[in-house]
């Protein structure tokens, strides 16, 4: 045992120089945050949804994820992963739209997806005919969904996307050759879901962060979903409803959570609620 880890033993002075042995490690971590936090604050415009890349660790596991809930190999769903992120037609197309719009303010040029990643693999694994996604805020997840869609009706398989958003100035990113396979429907989400008359292959909840606004939305879907849905919930870190209702309706549930490359933000989750387990 080393000389400092001995003193640790010392009466009183041991319990100083452990003290200060900790503040060490803490105020480590807390540099690094800041620094993070400094390089944000310089060089990003957001002030809300932030983006952000995953960790590279972070990433396998996400495909690992994936892999398990669609029965998919791996190397397919990293091969799904590496084409969002090398798709320059899309990353130009956010670009070009985030100029026009008044939002640039408070928005980046660069796209950075996160776990929106999660959500392309899984459309390009399951060619989904109806994708739904409730809060689209400025459309990037949208988007993103869209990408998978054209790519998968390039390769013959159908799908169309709906998005619900109460703001009318929302949705900006949504335009162009990307709105032949989706449409934004305005106005209040539940509202909304009421009214779709569709089956659904993919539900996304990222609208109402509370609670109870969650729950009516899995309730209004739930006779809309076929036996292989999914539901991928964006709220899974700050309420169970997805967990409770996947148990309620004998469904099986997952949670990815985010790890967050040279970012402040630590990162948020998608929760999955299926049925399927190949």
């Amino acid at each position: 045992m080393s000389f400092k880890k001995k003193l640790i033993f010392v009466p009183f002075l041991g319990r100083i120089i452990l003290f200060l042995f900790r503040t060490k490690i803490a105020i480590k971590i807390l540099f690094q945050k800041f620094i993070e936090i400094f390089k944000w604050l310089i060089f990003s415009k957001e002030l809300t949804n932030y983006t952000y890349n995953l960790h590279p660790l972070n990433k396998a596991h996400l495909i690992c994820f994936i892999s398990l809930i669609t029965g998919k190999k791996f190397s397919e769903i990293e091969g799904y992963i590496k084409e969002i992120e090398k798709d320059e037609e899309l990353k130009k197309h956010i670009k070009h739209y985030t100029k026009k719009n008044k939002s640039k303010i408070a928005a980046d040029l660069e796209p950075k997806y996160g776990r929106r990643i999660g959500w392309y693999a899984f459309v390009r694994a399951l060619k989904p005919k109806i994708v739904v996604e409730t809060g689209v805020d400025k459309g990037l997840g949208a988007c993103i969904l869209l990408a998978a869609l054209k790519k998968n009706v390039e390769e013959g398989h159908q799908g169309y996307y709906y998005g619900t958003e109460i703001d009318l100035k929302k949705g900006y990113l949504l335009n162009g050759a990307y709105s032949e396979y989706g449409e934004i429907l305005y106005g209040d989400s539940i509202k909304s879901l009421l009214k779709l008359d569709k089956k659904i292959d993919i539900f996304i909840n990222d609208s109402d962060h509370s609670s109870e606004y969650e729950k009516k939305e899995y309730e209004i879907i739930k006779n809309k979903l076929n036996k292989d849905s999914i539901i991928l919930g964006d709220n899974c870190l700050c309420t169970n409803e997805l967990l409770k209702f996947s148990l309620k309706q004998k469904r099986k549930f997952l949670l990815f959570q985010e790890r967050s490359k040279d970012h402040w933000y630590p990162g948020a989750a998608i929760g999955a609620s299926f049925n399927r387990l190949k």
